[in-house]
């Protein structure tokens, strides 16, 4: 049996066109002339027509009508300070001085890019001279009563 031929066993992995031959894909949702009545999109229903919006939740409430609606208003130019009290002014420099935003910002009090405004909790025993930033009423009064002045300029 040494002129026996080598049989291959065919494979689904060996499968191809035959030469020449050309198959047409499938056009979805062209209708029933093109390939297959339902043109792969099953049967009936709005899946099989067209696409269903975003959000739809089949006739159900959607979520963004079930969640409360948004109250109020929010100012987009509102100017929020950073506050900074007279006890720890007094604390930071026991010596007082004259004091602007770059004083406050090099001892790490507050930062550079936003507006100041000095309160008036704590007791002040230096005279403060506070140029460049905004002062409430009590701490004014305050600053004053211990020999120092405020410019809001």
């Amino acid at each position: 049996m040494a002129n026996e031929e080598e049989t291959t066993i065919i494979q689904m992995h060996h499968l191809k066109p035959a030469p020449g031959a050309n198959k047409a894909r499938i056009r979805v949702g062209r209708g029933e002339g093109s390939k297959g009545k339902t043109s792969g999109r099953g049967t009936k229903g709005t899946g099989a027509r067209y696409q269903v919006r975003p959000g739809f939740e089949g006739g159900q409430l959607p979520l963004y009508m079930r969640l409360p609606k948004l109250r109020g208003f929010k100012n987009p130019f509102k100017t929020t300070y950073q506050v900074v009290n007279l006890a720890r002014l007094v604390e930071v420099f026991p010596a007082g001085g004259e004091l602007g935003v770059e004083e406050l910002a090099a001892k790490g009090l507050v930062r550079r890019n936003a507006p100041v405004k000095v309160l008036g909790d704590g007791e002040v025993t230096v005279a403060f001279t506070l140029k460049g930033v905004k002062v409430s009423a009590s701490a004014k009064s305050k600053i004053e009563a211990a020999g120092g002045s405020v410019s809001e300029e």
